[in-house]
């Protein structure tokens, strides 16, 4: 997400253009469920028609607002990707990479021809594993393939220096969503059990090296001892706990039987010296763990971990096993996707984090045809005001004790904002991608990326990069960085339409800009000082009533149940659900400071305040399939978006004002108990 912010020798708040005859709502109220009153539910009054009459597409797990977005990037990356691979390329060009990925990934007539021969020389190498020393070194060159064993490495920004990176080490290795899923009774966990035994039973088959009957089962077993030492998700997000800072030479002593100089210098980086353990109880079970199975079964784990891994770009048996297990049974989705999708997907990435093989190839060609400068200029005016309002809101904390204001003040005027598009694309000038060699080109851009990555340690930390392709329909707050960051495909209506008035622009994006600004200052990205360094700038007073307030919003979200006898885990969504009620809080606090002392035209019936909340109310339009909730709730930092948009808003005196809640109406809340954090 950065630009730097709009200096302060402007004046105090921006205003958008002036409203013209062609400036409309922007609320869109066919998809409103008039029998719903907003003062009881504002989440099934603004999308109750929308979700009674819209079916979530076969191929889909959830669908709503954001996806509806994805799909419209979809759709024009692809035509991105098919122009480029119907073009007559310079060899070596990025054009020619994205094209002729396309192709390969296009030619299933290819895929089936060869089967397995692409795996051969991998699977070979599990079969000559002939010790607990080959296996660690094993483990090691499946982390250049992106290939997940017990191990997870990786490397970031060192959380208590962010001028450098850091190596660190992480729990990994399970193949169902989370620990719950192996260690809980549950009547859908057993039934992910038993799927996945089953899958393994059905990638062992088709590889031609059938299980044995206790194979499978012993594949679930080692799952399930990695699940029991694992941290729970609540403890990972613990950015104190997380720092374990080791010297490599000294590991023996947290894990004595892992050679993790064998390991290490498997997985390129021999000479490092010191990494993060993030999860220290995990590898110290881990250790037992690998002592006490036997060779053997380590090494079908690892076949099938590489199977799994690989299913999607093998023979279209593989690919409808894997559909089998981790989108109809774990995500409820009764459909595959067409084959364009996942090749889509896989050039161009989309999810955080994904870049896809070439996804700032096809960044640069998504920029130039959609992001436009006028849209920049408007979020610069957002992002402006929603920073002023958030001051503001720090000035006038009666919770907070001045020395306290005067860091969080310092930490907000040191954030940066990063809007559209990076300003250093990804370099693919050593990929070698061919028409006719899918797995190849796939370990190949795997591998580029891998080198990338551990190519930073011992260099400065770049503070340009992304950590989302431009085409990616999200946003988000990098602690380390003290960024915030907005890809252009998010900048499109329901959260950002040029042609709608203020109001519900500051409902939308303006809240999703204020979101990712109470990041930082959230219940872990609070932690993090201004430079971007977990260091503690909190009194112990400060951060003690800082905490009382988190726990009654932990409380109020454990409260919700998503599914019957199903409720939102408060301490997992504690830091998103902060940021939804501090992000829409300031959000409204922005708005009028857009509006420069002046009154907002009421327009299709509506004040201006009232627009701003149906706004927010209408980006969270979207509907899940059970399976998908279940995960979800077990997985995701965020809750279900029903109680993202009720959730906050009847804490806020503004939202009451706005439609006159009064008590009797659900959505009532007395004022003593309302909460307020930023």
């Amino acid at each position: 997400m950065t630009q730097q912010p709009i200096s302060l020798a402007v004046l105090l708040a921006f205003t958008f253009p002036a409203l013209s005859a062609e400036r409309h709502s922007g609320i869109d109220p066919k998809g409103f469920d008039q029998s719903v009153r907003v003062q009881d539910d504002l989440f099934l009054h603004v999308n109750g028609e929308w979700i009674r009459h819209t079916p979530i597409p076969a191929d889909k797990s959830n669908y709503g607002s954001f996806i509806v977005l994805i799909d419209e990037a979809e759709a024009r990356i692809r035509e991105i990707i098919e122009a480029a691979a119907a073009s007559d390329n310079a060899p070596g060009s990025e054009a020619q990479k994205v094209g002729d990925f396309f192709k390969s990934y296009m030619n299933q007539k290819l895929v089936e021809e060869l089967q397995l021969q692409p795996l051969q020389e991998l699977l070979t190498g599990i079969d000559v594993i002939a010790s607990k020393r080959d296996l660690l070194k094993h483990f090691g060159q499946l982390q250049v393939l992106g290939v997940e064993t017990p191990v997870g490495f990786f490397v970031d920004q060192d959380d208590k220096d962010s001028s450098r990176y850091l190596a660190a080490v992480v729990q990994s290795g399970t193949t169902l969503p989370d620990r719950d899923y192996y260690l809980k009774d549950d009547d859908k966990y057993q039934q992910a059990r038993e799927s996945l035994h089953q899958y393994i039973v059905t990638l062992f088959e088709l590889s031609g090296v059938p299980a044995k009957s206790n194979t499978a089962a012993g594949i679930v077993t080692i799952e399930k001892q990695l699940a029991e030492v694992a941290w729970t998700r609540t403890e990972l997000r613990n950015a104190e706990k997380r720092y374990n800072k080791y010297d490599t030479d000294k590991l023996e002593q947290l894990t004595p039987q892992l050679e993790w100089d064998v390991f290490f210098a498997a997985a390129g980086v021999a000479d490092l010296k010191e990494v993060n353990v993030i999860t220290p109880s995990f590898f110290a079970g881990l250790d037992s763990i690998i002592t006490d199975t036997s060779l053997d079964l380590w090494k079908a784990y690892l076949r099938f971990k590489l199977l799994d891994a690989s299913a999607t770009i093998l023979p279209e048996s593989y690919v409808s096993a894997h559909f089998e297990l981790h989108q109809k049974v774990l995500a409820g989705i009764p459909s595959q996707k067409p084959r364009w999708k996942n090749a889509v997907a896989a050039i161009s990435g989309g999810r955080a984090g994904d870049f896809g093989a070439l996804g700032d190839a096809v960044g640069q060609l998504f920029v130039a045809k959609y992001f436009t400068a006028d849209a920049k200029v408007r979020m610069d005016e957002l992002v402006f005001n929603l920073k002023k309002a958030y001051e503001q809101s720090i000035d006038n904390l009666t919770w907070m004790t001045p020395v306290t204001k005067k860091q969080a003040l310092l930490k907000l005027s040191k954030m940066t904002t990063k809007i559209g598009y990076t300003e250093k694309w990804r370099d693919y000038t050593g990929l070698q991608i061919q028409a006719d060699d899918l797995f190849g080109n796939v370990v190949r851009a795997t591998r580029h990326e891998y080198q990338r990555m551990i190519g930073k340690l011992g260099q400065p930390v770049d503070r340009t990069e992304w950590g989302m392709t431009p085409q990616t329909v999200n946003a988000y707050y990098n602690p380390g960085m003290n960024e915030i960051v907005f890809p252009a495909a998010i900048l499109q209506p329901p959260f950002f339409d040029a042609t709608a008035d203020d109001a519900v622009n500051y409902g939308g994006i303006g809240a999703v800009i204020g979101h990712e600004i109470s990041h930082g200052f959230d219940d872990q990205g609070s932690k993090y000082d201004g430079d971007g360094n977990l260091e503690n700038w909190w009194t112990d007073e400060d951060r003690k009533a800082f905490r009382q307030l988190t726990e009654r919003l932990v409380k109020q979200f454990s409260q919700y149940e998503a599914v019957p006898g199903k409720t939102v885990n408060g301490q997992l969504t504690l830091g998103e659900n902060i940021a939804d009620l501090s992000g829409v809080a300031i959000a409204y606090k922005a708005y009028h400071l857009s509006l420069a002392g002046k009154s907002a035209p009421r327009l299709d019936g509506w004040t201006g305040d009232q627009r701003f909340f149906l706004g927010w109310g209408q980006i969270w339009r979207r509907k899940y399939r059970d399976a998908e909730i279940i995960r979800r709730l077990v997985i995701d930092p965020h809750s279900p978006s029903a109680f993202r948009a009720n959730g906050p808003i009847n804490n806020l005196d503004a939202f009451y004002d706005a439609f006159q809640v009064k008590p009797g109406d659900k959505l009532f809340k007395p004022p003593s108990e309302r909460i307020q954090i930023w």
